[in-house]
């Protein structure tokens, strides 16, 4: 049914009312549009767990290269995006690495975490008016299926996307993956991922607000949905009031409960976040709440090769409480108090600093009810304004994550530390 639906769509992208310029008729060209980018990354990620679990760490340097052509002239236009990754280890071998929440290096059947990694990409793209057709590797970043970046290197999926553009404000997207290459393994198809169907899109009703609706369906697992509404409330040029609500529906399917000994199938989150904005400072108000019988609770990323997990990104979750927990238990429920601040005012342009505490209780496991988790989470980010190493970014990043015991079947106490330093750089 879902394969029906994207087809119907992708018609409907393709005839729509333009109401924007032509992106295609204003083409300059394959070779004039292009470009070439590295971004260099060294990552750190320690933890140290506690009640007798064993510290987990890993540290490596990554080298991204994305190249990007532009598309040729004519009615429907042409191109080519490609990727290059390599990751060397620094640390983390035998006894340190295997923590799933890492993955920097896949371990081997020995224990140990593979000493490099190196693997590409590519996927060609066809452009009709302001609608882009993406078949090959590519590195999807939607709400129901959102590559994670956020570790060494990237994932990657492989399969078809149409991004369309027609109408000014709306965004509309409609796919199908076949396979997804793990973040921290070489294979194309190292992540088992057998199908992934995504459809939705979203739209700018006004200037200040922005809603969105997406679905999935992963082949054997679950079918998921999403919706998102924004609001922007401005009181003056230095102050700002932001309405942010988010929220998942999935359905895990009879097979994969089954085999996976899952209790239950559905599983209902949402979010709802309000952030006043006054010059260089930000504070931050939010619940979260999960509702429903699986005891995954909201299930999301990781590989089903051999983590029997879901394989639809890493990074999607769109959602307010989640940092390294995610608040995403049976039944939890959450609140952050968070807080943001801009040294620019303070002289100091491309320092950041952010602060978050949250807590969640009322978490269900098989063997208890009531279990409660809190973290406590600081980030200090710096960009490089100018000079030669302009745009470098360093990121230094830590939480202190505390899991009563009747919650340590879903979760495990710990202190974590991560280090990321970015810089990228534009070859042409």
């Amino acid at each position: 049914m879902l394969n029906k639906r994207i087809s119907l769509i992708a018609l409907g992208m393709l005839s729509a009312t333009q109401a924007m310029a032509n992106d295609q008729a204003e083409s300059k060209g394959f070779v004039e549009d292009s470009s070439l980018k590295v971004l260099l990354r060294n990552a750190y990620i320690n933890r140290d767990y506690k009640d007798g679990n064993k510290d987990k760490a890993e540290w490596g340097q990554a080298a991204i290269g994305t190249f990007s052509s532009g598309f040729t002239q004519g009615t429907v236009g042409v191109g080519v995006d490609a990727f290059g990754l390599y990751a060397l280890r620094l640390d983390g071998g035998k006894g340190r690495s295997g923590a799933g929440g890492i993955d920097f290096f896949k371990q081997e059947n020995d224990g140990r975490a593979n000493h490099d990694i190196a693997k590409g990409g590519a996927a060609v793209k066809f452009r009709f008016s302001n609608t882009v057709l993406t078949y090959g590797d590519q590195m999807p970043a939607l709400p129901v299926l959102s590559y994670d970046n956020s570790r060494l290197l990237p994932e990657s999926y492989t399969g078809t996307l149409i991004t369309s553009r027609e109408i000014k404000g709306l965004e509309l997207n409609a796919g199908r993956f076949t396979a997804e290459s793990r973040k921290s393994d070489e294979g194309r198809d190292s992540g088992g991922l057998k199908s992934i169907n995504v459809l939705g899109g979203s739209y700018q009703f006004t200037e200040n607000f922005k809603g969105a609706l997406y679905a999935s369906d992963v082949e054997d697992v679950l079918k998921k949905q999403y919706v998102n509404a924004n609001y922007v409330l401005p009181f003056n040029k230095d102050q700002s009031l932001t309405l942010d609500f988010n929220g998942y529906r999935t359905k895990l399917d009879n097979s994969y409960v089954r085999e996976n000994g899952v209790t239950g199938d559905d599983n209902k989150i949402w979010s709802l976040a309000a952030t006043f904005a006054t010059g260089p400072h930000s504070f931050t108000v939010a619940h979260q709440r999960s509702t429903g019988d699986s005891n995954l609770g909201y299930a999301y990323g990781g590989y089903q090769k051999d983590q029997g997990r879901v394989g639809d990104g890493g990074n999607s979750i769109y959602l307010a409480n989640s940092y390294w927990s995610d608040f995403n238990a049976e039944d939890e429920r959450s609140w952050q108090l968070g807080y943001g601040l801009d040294f620019g005012a303070f002289g100091v342009p491309g320092l950041s600093y952010n602060f978050a505490y949250v807590r969640g209780d009322n978490i269900t496991t098989s063997t208890s009810e009531g279990g409660t988790e809190r973290e406590i989470f600081n980030q200090f980010k710096y960009v490089v304004q100018s000079g030669p190493a302009k745009d470098l970014s360093v990121k230094l990043r830590s939480s202190i994550l505390r899991v009563s015991q009747k919650s340590s079947e879903y979760n495990v106490s710990g202190n974590e530390l991560r280090v990321f330093v970015d810089y990228p750089i534009n070859i042409f």
